[in-house]
This record gives C-alpha cells, structure tokens and sequence, in this order.
C-alpha cells in the first residue's frame, strides 16, 4: 500500500511543509528550503569592544556569515547576528567560535527563527533566502532593533478573511516606511523554537534609529497589535559594528 493509499484509509491528514507564494507564469509557487537566523547577546568581562572586533575576526577567518553589534543599552554586552538555511549551522559551524571565556550568554535576548511566506510573494526565493540577508547586510543601515512576539489565541480562531485584512493593514504600514528607506524588516517564524515561547521573531533596520521606534509606535495603532498581540520583547537594540 502507497503511503498516501495508507493516509486515505487511516484517515490521516496530509501534511505540507513547503513554503508557498503568488502565481508566476501561471503557476503558485513552492518551495521547501527557507532561511533560519540566530541571534544572541553576551555580556563581556572586559574590553567589549575588542572581543567584538575578535569574533567578528574569527567569524570572518571561518567564512561564517554574521554581523556583530553593540549593545547600545548595555556598554558590557554585545550581539550576533548568524544565519543559514542549515540550522546545524548554529552548533556545528559557529558554536565552537563562541566558547570563550570573556562570553557570557543573556538568555533572555537570545532569538532564533526562520522566514516563512504568506502565500502572496511575487518571487518567493526572494523573500525566504535573499531578503533577510540583503537588508541586514545593506552598509547604509547601522540600527537594528530585534524583538518577538506572540499573539493570542483569538487571533488563530479568526475567520481567514478577517486576518487577512488585519495583516493587509500592517503590512501596507511596513512597506509605506520601507519605500521612503526609514526602516525596513526581516520576519522570521520561530514557534517552537522559543524559551518563552513566543511566535515571531522581527527585526526593524535602518540607517537611523528614531524612525525603527517610530514605527514600532505606529504599529501600535493597528487593530492587530492593539487587540492580538499577548506580548512583545524583550528589545534588543543593536549598532553594527562589524559584518563577515
């Protein structure tokens, strides 16, 4: 008996993990390879600043693709940024260039997901493997502010239409900074994956600082953050100072 012969009589469902997007040429998009991003936030006995300028040289001997930031709330702590679509990357490649002594984990900041599509991607290789990477690497943008997140359970409960039009407004908002280059985003999935269990991992970049507040301020306004969202943060608010 086939496996899908044996699905129909067991009356199992038929599970699909691939990424899917919009129609090109005539045809809905699929995939199943996406993008998965660690990021994690140590605090440094002494000298951050120069472990920083080591790792990233360590980091870049290895050819490990990273970008590591300052703290700009804690002038002991700093940040990486790794990302791969092997998340053994995580353990195997770039664990062993961060057991150092000088390194001291914070837990509560650390974050790890993966992008995922909504079903309206015009190039959907574009938007799960390229995207992410192209707007954290982009020189111009010196900020980064990382945070996730949860909603509530009402929300998954909603019609799919009235989702729709909730994630329509917040996206339309989103696109509206990054068209006039304030601030621009990098969405990852991380159910699972999360100590505290949260959702989403996002992360806002830009050249300044003030408008990746700004907006977080005007998300704030939507219907889906305002009645959906269980939880936000903590905030990890990141200067690059090195990219591999």
């Amino acid at each position: 008996m086939s496996d899908e012969a044996h699905r129909r009589e067991s009356g199992l469902p038929t599970i699909d993990v691939h990424e899917h997007g919009g129609k090109r040429d005539g045809a809905r998009q699929s995939m199943n390879r996406r993008l998965f991003m660690q990021l994690l936030v140590y605090e440094v006995a002494e000298r951050p600043d120069h472990e920083a300028e080591q790792l990233a040289a360590r980091l870049r001997a290895a050819r490990v693709a990273s970008v590591v930031y300052a703290d700009a709330m804690d002038p002991g702590s700093l940040g990486v940024l790794t990302w791969s679509e092997d998340p053994a990357h995580f353990v195997r490649v770039v664990r062993p260039h961060l057991q150092s002594p000088a390194l001291r984990p914070r837990r509560d900041f650390a974050m790890i997901g993966r992008t995922y599509a909504t079903g309206h991607e015009p190039d959907l290789e574009h938007a799960l493997l390229r995207r992410s990477v192209e707007n954290v690497s982009n020189e111009a943008y010196r900020w980064h502010v990382w945070y996730p997140l949860r909603r509530t359970g009402e929300f998954a409960r909603l019609d799919p239409h009235e989702q729709s039009s909730m994630l329509r407004e917040h996206a339309q908002i989103g696109m509206a900074y990054g068209a006039q280059a304030l601030a621009h985003d990098v969405r990852l999935a991380c159910h699972g994956l999360d100590a505290g269990d949260n959702e989403f991992v996002i992360g806002l970049v830009g050249p300044e600082l003030q408008p990746l507040s700004h907006l977080v301020q005007a998300m704030r306004r939507t219907r889906q953050t305002s009645e959906y969202i269980e939880k936000m943060g903590p905030f990890f608010v990141g200067y690059v100072l090195h990219r591999t």
